[in-house]
């Protein structure tokens, strides 16, 4: 369970990274809302312990639980969706006393670990029809789970990280091809259906945001696309250093004047914008695209295929959400309430992201090049030895 490490195979550059974005994060939040800056802080405190402390854990020992962990994420889903506490609408949070988590966010991160090791047990087998069959079994049963909490935004990201995990376990690219001649038309006909007032696939709200996003102009969706040209407003007031390292109160603050609402969570990059200015939000991608830089790095030097299926699902899961709350901040997305990983409130989220980023390191420390020293070192040992 536990090895010995070399220090000098720790990626102290990721964790620079992760502690900076936090760190941004932590004083985004306290701008957006200052009561939530001391749990956000706390937040990022027992991310830290729980990466710290998985990091020095062996991700393979942690896979042969891949089964344990796959119940444990249904159980998770069961009961939020039997006991979940429900706002606006959707159930997605359990209590636990005075705690509330959202089971989603932690699900995402072990739908991430149970595929890495599966995909690897059936690396010879994986364009066969039955591991294919399987394997989507096994991701339909917590998909339709949290798409009944309802939660379509979580449902897309889920679907999307498998297939990036699956395209690293190497599917054929005559399956790929396949998949989006048939993928393609059924998203077109999807997007033809769901514009119809009387459609059923979507909820209203769900269809009300794709619609704002597709005909802004529209007075019927004036309230939909509200927020989004707020967060815009916002983003631009800030110009090229923001209001906060400028100084200039001249101008009324767009979010503490609550014309973006959750900008704590959904909208922290129009914070972001507005109070540092266009580098600000700069520096805050540039973060987030090195953090996913990273985990694509250390997944070449992995050790085995499920160390580089993790790294990748990992660093895809922290780029596709940062792509989608950025672009829904900046109005080239419709509104889904994706939250941008380790900046915006959320401490299920924040925590969940950390662990995921544990394993990661733990595989960079199990790197190719570990492993050649140490094998070098037991045929050292036996031939002195012998």
């Amino acid at each position: 369970m536990l090895k010995q490490y070399k220090l000098r195979f720790y990626n102290f550059r990721l964790v620079v990274f992760l502690l900076a974005i936090s760190m941004i994060g932590v004083t985004l939040v306290g701008t957006a809302a200052s009561d939530l800056k001391s749990k956000q802080f706390v937040g990022v405190i027992l991310g830290v312990i729980f990466m710290l402390i998985l990091s020095l854990m062996d991700y393979s020992w942690l896979m042969n639980f891949q089964w344990i962990m796959y119940g444990f994420n249904i159980v998770m889903l069961v009961i939020v969706r039997i006991a979940g506490n429900s706002a606006n609408g959707a159930a997605r949070w359990i209590s636990i006393g005075s705690f509330t988590f959202q089971p989603t966010e932690l699900s995402k991160i072990i739908l991430i670990v149970f595929f890495a090791k599966f995909f690897m047990d059936n690396e010879e087998h994986l364009n066969t029809p039955k591991t294919l069959g399987l394997s989507a079994i096994l991701l339909a049963v917590p998909l339709f789970l949290i798409l009944q909490q309802p939660d379509l935004k979580n449902t897309i990201t889920v679907i999307v990280i498998f297939c990036i995990m699956i395209y690293i376990a190497g599917l054929s690219y005559k399956i790929i091809g396949g998949a989006l001649l048939i993928a393609i038309p059924l998203l077109i006909i999807f997007l033809s259906i769901v514009v119809q007032p009387d459609q059923k696939l979507l909820k209203d709200y769900q269809r009300n945001r794709i619609m704002s996003f597709l005909y802004p102009e529209n007075e019927e969706y004036s309230d939909d696309i509200e927020q989004q040209n707020n967060s815009k407003t916002a983003i631009a007031s800030g110009e090229l250093v923001g209001k906060k390292l400028s100084g200039d109160d001249s101008v009324t603050s767009v979010n503490q004047g609550n014309f973006v609402s959750e900008n704590q969570t959904d909208f922290i990059f129009a914070v972001a914008g507005e109070e540092y200015g266009f580098l600000g939000c700069v520096v805050i991608i540039l973060l987030l695209l090195a953090i996913s830089f990273e985990c694509i790095r250390m997944s070449l030097r992995a050790k085995d295929l499920s160390g580089k299926i993790l790294c990748c699902g990992v660093g895809g899961l922290v780029a596709l959400q940062s792509f989608i709350n950025i672009c829904v901040a900046t109005g080239l997305a419709p509104n889904t309430g994706t939250p941008l990983p380790f900046v915006s409130y959320g401490l299920t989220s924040l925590v969940s992201l950390y662990i995921g980023m544990g394993l990661v390191l733990n595989v960079g420390l199990q790197s190719s090049t570990y492993n050649k020293e140490i094998m070098k070192k037991e045929i050292d040992r036996r031939e002195e030895y012998l």
